[in-house]
């Protein structure tokens, strides 16, 4: 493995200071409807039986990336509007050189010239990206027990006890047994230590385990014998007490839990990261945006970025080892002529989740008079933080999911672009050079949703949230505070919202993300509130299939400086593609069928990545 610095495969990886250059447009999500052109796909398929193309299957290896390679498909559909639809594009260094529609002249053209020309039945779009998850927890979760679903206590031991027999070592004090998925709404109240030490097969052991928005974590008995009697409230935390007996720790308050957890080492880290690779390989992913990279966790990915079993390209955001803060040390940008890895944005957090009363609200919860949630960081302190990352040119990415903690943001965003662009600048052009970016953007104001628009600050969404949230939401926030500020998207759609599943939270299929951002129910049930009658929670937000597709695709690329080398099959772009089964055009196509589609292959800088055994 090359060291950091070094030239890694085909791309450099280089710590940089951040320069003033930013791209100077956008690309815009390209209008009309994507045919897939019939009579052309005839003329294609005569083409190819008249030149007598064989169809074949090419994957690249290491020792022919200079090699020219043109593929043709029954339709390709390419989020370009200057040629939304193509039947051939060709491949060389990891690029796509050429796009066409495969006409009888281009073929015959082709089959003269030093190329490959292997065509396959099947409909290809963009390589989809992710644009708000979690690497290595998603890895760790995939190699640790997986509690999404548990309906009862019992359940959750079951599942506990199930993993400790099969992964003998496992709940030691060397080895905590972690996991996430757990949510006390399905219990009707927190979980506790004692309830861990009910079942004699867990009784004693070391025990980690996150609740599913992953902002609150319940531990054993063990563990808390390791922190201090009498337990600390702590500052934009909370230790849950009730009910009686402890065991539940959320935001702040885990950061007790952390300084006593044995970290994996880069082994076991690495081993994630594989594994999260693969799953997110096999649902079409080609790229994600990682919500939160501390230092160590940015030094094992350069050191990875290029292997060969590095199949997602990844735009990492930097977190301090101290979280909320700015880490100078830390403040440079890594970049990958090759694209893989890019690290020029940061993570700061405002609150905590919706589920665990943890988001910030401006006014109290409806289902709790008693609390309004908590910021992680004051506001003065996060405007401050903000300006500290904006001047050393990052891109800075807030969470924020309660009103005050969206207005914090929005705020903070206000006073860092004046700051770098003066008093007197017109903002909203400061901020496309910026790009800031609000993570989950769940509950805004509608005088903040102005603010908002005015700026032209980013959301970054993540569609399934609502789609989960739904059973809960209206009765934590109100009915007015859900109709008029609570999961935006279709208000949002001219700031090009980024559209992601925060994986391990939500599983992180993005045609289940597509489901919900269309639908406006769940992916795995297919329904909405059984209040409602089962139809989809707050329509009038609903995107149509060609913005969701759009929100997985080109607008990641806008969020994450990566216009016109992502989430497009254009000339000079990054040649990742996804082949399916059937056209994913919108005419025609069965909304439904989003909850069951599987991906034939998925293909990321030419060489393909995941095949479907059918």
């Amino acid at each position: 493995m090359d060291a950091p610095g070094d030239k890694v495969g085909k791309g450099l990886a280089t710590d940089t200071p951040p320069s003033d250059e930013r791209p100077s447009s956008a690309v815009k999500p390209p209008k009309g409807r994507y045919g897939m052109g019939t009579i052309l796909s005839l003329l294609v398929a005569v083409s190819l039986v008249a030149l007598g193309l064989r169809a074949k299957y090419h994957h690249a290896g290491a020792g022919d990336d200079h090699d020219s390679q043109t593929y043709c498909y029954t339709g390709v559909q390419t989020l370009h509007s200057d040629q939304p639809v193509a039947q051939c594009f060709t491949v060389a260094n990891g690029l796509f050189t050429a796009v066409t529609s495969g006409s009888e002249p281009e073929l015959k053209r082709r089959s003269s010239e030093d190329t490959t020309t292997a065509a396959v039945d099947g409909f290809v779009i963009p390589g989809l990206w992710d644009g708000h998850g979690h690497l290595v927890d998603y890895g760790e979760m995939l190699v640790n027990v997986d509690l999404f679903g548990v309906a009862t206590l019992d359940d959750m031991r079951a599942r506990l006890r199930d993993h400790v027999a099969q992964h003998p070592g496992s709940g030691t004090k060397e080895r905590w047994l972690r996991g996430i998925g757990w949510d006390q709404t399905d219990f009707g109240r927190m979980p506790t230590a004692a309830d861990i030490e009910e079942d004699p097969a867990l009784r004693g052991i070391y025990l980690f385990v996150d609740r599913i928005d992953g902002h609150c974590a319940l531990v054993s008995q063990a563990v808390l014998d390791l922190l201090p009697d009498p337990i600390p409230d702590v500052p934009g935390g909370e230790v849950v007490r009730d009910p009686p007996g402890l065991g539940v720790f959320c935001d702040n308050a885990l950061g007790m839990i952390l300084a006593h957890y044995p970290k994996p080492d880069d082994a076991t880290k690495t081993r994630y990261v594989k594994a999260a690779m693969r799953a997110l390989n096999a649902v079409g992913l080609v790229g994600m945006h990682n919500a939160g990279t501390d230092p160590a966790t940015v030094d094992l990915l350069r050191s990875l970025a290029g292997g060969d079993d590095w199949t997602v390209r990844v735009y990492a955001m930097r977190e301090c080892a101290a979280r909320n803060t700015f880490c100078a040390a830390d403040a440079t940008r890594v970049e990958r002529d090759d694209g893989l890895l890019n690290v020029r944005s940061v993570k700061l957090f405002a609150d905590g989740a919706l589920g665990s009363w943890g988001a910030a609200m401006l006014e109290p919860y409806a289902d709790d008079p008693s609390t309004t949630g908590s910021l992680l960081i004051d506001e003065t302190a996060l405007a401050a933080v903000t300006k500290q990352w904006a001047a050393a040119g990052f891109q800075v990415n807030i969470h924020a999911i309660g009103d005050r903690a969206n207005r914090a943001a929005i705020d903070a965003f206000e006073a860092a672009l004046r700051q770098e662009c003066g008093p007197s600048a017109n903002l909203a052009t400061c901020e496309h050079n910026r790009r800031f970016r609000i993570e989950h953007a769940q509950i805004i104001t509608p005088e903040d949703q102005q603010r908002l628009h005015s700026l032209r600050v980013i959301p970054s969404i993540q569609p399934t949230h609502a789609t989960s949230d739904m059973r809960y939401a209206a009765a934590r926030l109100g009915a007015e505070r859900t109709s008029r500020a609570a999961y935006r998207m279709r208000s949002f759609l001219d700031l090009q919202p980024v559209l992601g599943s925060d994986f391990p939270v939500e599983p992180p299929n993005p045609f289940h993300g597509m489901y919900a951002a269309v639908a406006r129910k769940s992916p795995a049930t297919g329904l909405g509130r059984d209040e409602d009658g089962g139809k989809g929670w707050h329509t009038e937000e609903a995107l149509t299939l060609e913005q969701a597709l759009w929100g997985f695709t080109g607008a990641p690329a806008y969020g994450g400086f990566l216009e016109g080398k992502a989430g497009q099959i254009r000339e000079g772009a990054y040649a990742d593609w996804v082949v399916l089964d059937e056209p994913f055009d919108g005419q025609g196509f069965d909304v439904e069928s989003l909850r069951t589609l599987k991906v034939r292959e998925t293909w990321v800088a030419g060489k393909r990545v995941y095949k479907r055994d059918d």
